[in-house]
């Protein structure tokens, strides 16, 4: 069974706003083109326009296949993007660190990353499922892919590689998980040469939206069995996010 024709249009349409969101970033620079460069993990200078065009792209194309999976993409790309402007200089890594700090009272970007990426996942999986305990799993699940693509953002291409390798899997399939699935990878290889080659970053808010878009391919094309086998790998992957970090910086 090969990709369908929505499915490739929900591809192509995915990458071509991402690369034309970037471009037209790339030439307006808002607040001005300082605010858009970053270091790396190498203290190389990248930009910082394929984020948030990668997450407005998803959100466009999610929406398009179903307004709940929209709604989830542009929460975490959103949460995402607060935490890139917020947190930027922050040390503290990890949810543990994070819930720490809001026990001593102190309100971290990363907290609010956390439980608003949380909230906007149980949201849109009462709306895409049924029953109450699929809704319950599928919220889980989206918010967990958010969080899963963002742990293996550690070095260049590693997050969108993890997001277009996964979404390319659910391409074969048929139906609104595939079309979802279509639009998260259409948006990843779009940014991935780029990446790759250390001339952009993604950030939390590429990360974060592309992770959203993945985990609501998921949840369209699944039913319980499979929703329950995939929370429990995002629900293992960030009780050991610095395990899952460290492998990914390995790679």
């Amino acid at each position: 069974m090969g990709i369908t024709g929505r499915g490739i249009g929900s591809l192509a349409l995915a990458a071509g706003l991402t690369r034309a969101g970037t471009a037209v970033l790339r030439a307006k620079a808002p607040g001005g083109r300082d605010r858009w460069e970053r270091k790396n993990y190498a203290g190389r200078t990248v930009e910082l326009y394929a984020g948030p065009a990668s997450a407005l792209a998803a959100v466009a194309g999610a929406a398009r296949v179903h307004p709940a999976a929209g709604f989830a993409v542009l929460a975490a790309g959103a949460c995402g993007a607060y935490d890139d402007v917020a947190g930027a200089g922050d040390p503290r890594r990890g949810f543990g660190a994070h819930l720490s700090a809001l026990r001593d009272g102190e309100v971290t970007s990363g907290a609010v990353k956390l439980f608003g990426i949380s909230a906007a996942g149980l949201v849109a999986g009462a709306v895409l499922k049924e029953r109450f305990l699929d809704k319950v799993l599928a919220g889980v699940v989206i918010a967990g892919a958010a969080h899963a693509v963002n742990l293996v953002d550690v070095r260049p291409g590693r997050a969108a590689g993890a997001v277009a390798g996964l979404g390319a899997a659910g391409l074969v399939r048929r139906g609104p998980g595939a079309e979802l699935a279509a639009v998260a990878t259409g948006a990843a290889v779009a940014v991935l040469p780029d990446d790759l080659g250390e001339r952009a970053m993604i950030g939390d808010t590429g990360a974060h939206a592309l992770g959203a878009a993945l985990g609501a391919a998921v949840v369209a094309g699944n039913q319980r069995a499979g929703l329950v086998a995939y929370a429990a790998a995002v629900v293992a992957a960030a009780v050991y996010g610095d395990r899952v970090t460290d492998w990914a910086r390995s790679l």
